[in-house]
């Protein structure tokens, strides 16, 4: 997805259409289309003729482009959990790996890279209802390897908001909130995560569009991506002005909302309540 939208971009600063695209590298319009999208795989061949139509010819910029195909190409580990995840959520997975900067807002629960193993179990039946024990554990354990991105060396930074309906709204027994509540108030304090909590007492705010995610990566060359949740879909926002309107979105929430230790205080009041 994110070598399509730099060839996107590469193609559209030359001039190039999509049909005249196709042509040097002996496909139709719909295919350069799907490739920008990041729907098929990537040929070699393929990217390095894009590459020469369009004026690359760095060669370390080429070869940067290149390897990311390559990798592009390369199943993640998620791909094992194919089974029990809806079509557009493996996208996300693998996008959040390469992040090098994760910010999130969430209202409806804890984000899922925070949750403890027994609030997430508590969730995955919430939302796959009807299905077999084995399903949601399977479910559960890839949130939880999820998790190991922000304990890993090369940890990536993790900004959240989270509103205080999500705190307050109970997943599992008192026991699972509480563990949940402490959880947060433990991880909050690693260096590489920043965690805000919304209170109801602000009123109105920036994220009245709900939840999202911006994931940003360490290649300065590659732009960052605006994830939204849907019930049956997801989006991926890459142009410019849109990302631009969700980071202001953010920078207000974050603005306005307590920083880190007021927010691990309102976490230890919420604990203290469960």
């Amino acid at each position: 997805m994110l070598l399509g939208s730099q060839l996107r971009r590469l193609r559209e600063a030359r001039g190039i259409t999509r049909e005249a695209a196709g042509y040097s590298i002996r496909a139709s319009e719909s295919k350069i289309s799907r490739m920008e999208l990041g729907r098929v795989s990537f040929k070699t061949r393929d990217v390095e003729d894009l590459l020469t139509l369009y004026g690359i010819g760095d060669e370390q910029e080429r070869a940067s482009l290149l390897s990311l195909a390559k990798e592009a190409n390369v199943a993640g580990w998620w791909h094992s959990y194919s089974d029990v995840l809806p079509s557009w959520f493996p996208t996300y997975v693998g996008l959040e790996g390469a992040a090098a900067l994760l910010r999130a807002y969430e209202v409806q629960f804890v984000h899922g890279l925070l949750q403890t193993e027994e609030y997430a179990r508590a969730v995955v039946r919430r939302g796959m209802r009807g299905a077999s024990e084995a399903d949601v554990e399977r479910r559960v354990a890839l949130r939880l390897e999820r998790q190991k991105y922000l304990v890993a060396e090369n940890a990536p930074e993790f900004h959240v908001v989270l509103d205080e309906a999500a705190l307050r709204r109970p997943y599992g027994d008192r026991g699972v909130m509480k563990g949940q509540l402490q959880h947060l108030i433990e991880i909050s304090e690693r260096p590489n995560v920043r965690l805000q909590v919304m209170p109801f007492g602000l009123g109105g705010h920036s994220g009245e569009s709900g939840a999202f995610t911006i994931l940003s990566f360490p290649e300065s060359d590659l732009s960052d991506v605006v994830y939204m949740e849907q019930l049956t879909s997801a989006l991926y926002l890459d142009k410019a002005e849109d990302v631009a309107q969700y980071e202001k979105a953010l920078k207000e929430l974050q603005q306005d909302s307590p920083g880190p230790s007021e927010s691990r205080d309102l976490l230890r009041g919420l604990l203290q309540l469960s």
